[in-house]
């Protein structure tokens, strides 16, 4: 990504937002590290765009709350895969 750093901010924010995606999903497809989009979207964001930062700052705590379940759910996909 080129650009400075408050647009990558708001770029990842925008994705975030219209995907509802997982900070490990916006790296993946941005290609940079899950700790940079944590960084961008929580300290950038918030200077470069509060209101963005909040729509964002929900997302990322509804998937916090959820994350035991995905991987619990993982989980029960390896091993069923695993039977197979």
């Amino acid at each position: 990504m080129n650009g400075s750093l408050n647009d990558r901010a708001v770029t990842l924010g925008e994705y975030i937002i219209e995907s509802g995606a997982t900070v490990r999903d916006a790296a993946k497809k941005f290609g940079v590290s899950k700790s940079t989009v944590h960084k961008d979207v929580t300290s950038r964001l918030r200077s470069a765009n509060p209101a963005m930062y909040q729509r964002v700052r929900k997302i990322l705590d509804l998937n916090k709350s959820e994350r035991h379940i995905r991987g619990g759910l993982a989980t029960r996909h390896k091993y069923l895969d695993r039977k197979k």
